[in-house]
């Protein structure tokens, strides 16, 4: 049992998915930190559970770790950087852009009806854009 109001790194890891050695390492870094201990274990506000998706979907988004410390702020209340957000999104845009015409340029190759594809005008032309990247 539990103080209540908190929870030990068992059930965040249960509770969030991570394992007890990635919250340890979140709070070696200062995206998360317990409140206490119980014997050996460390004891967390239950507010760590929405920190914890914050981190988690800023990781998803690429965001690296020291980006994801100035992006969400300290523990008390985080206050998210809107501008470095929509950065993020405008850098998402490209990649889904570029992986798009990549995608486009195989499922071409891999259809192409010219028998060598430098022969073919649209494989020049998938060429020449990816090595513009």
């Amino acid at each position: 049992m539990t103080l209540l109001g908190t929870l030990d790194i068992g059930e965040v890891s249960a509770r969030s998915g991570l394992p007890a050695s990635t919250l340890r390492f979140y709070e070696e870094k200062g995206l998360i930190s317990s409140v206490g201990r119980k014997g050996l274990r460390r004891l967390f506000d239950t507010n760590v559970m929405d920190r914890l998706s914050l981190i988690t979907m800023a990781r998803k988004a690429d965001f690296s770790l020291e980006e994801i410390s100035a992006l969400i702020g300290d523990e008390a209340k985080p206050s998210i950087d809107r501008t470095r957000l929509l950065e993020k999104a405008e850098e998402i845009q490209r990649t889904i852009i570029e992986l798009t015409v990549m995608q486009r340029g195989l499922e071409h190759m891999a259809k192409c009806p010219a028998e060598n594809h430098l022969d073919c005008p649209t494989f020049r032309r998938i060429m020449r854009w990816t090595a513009r990247k």
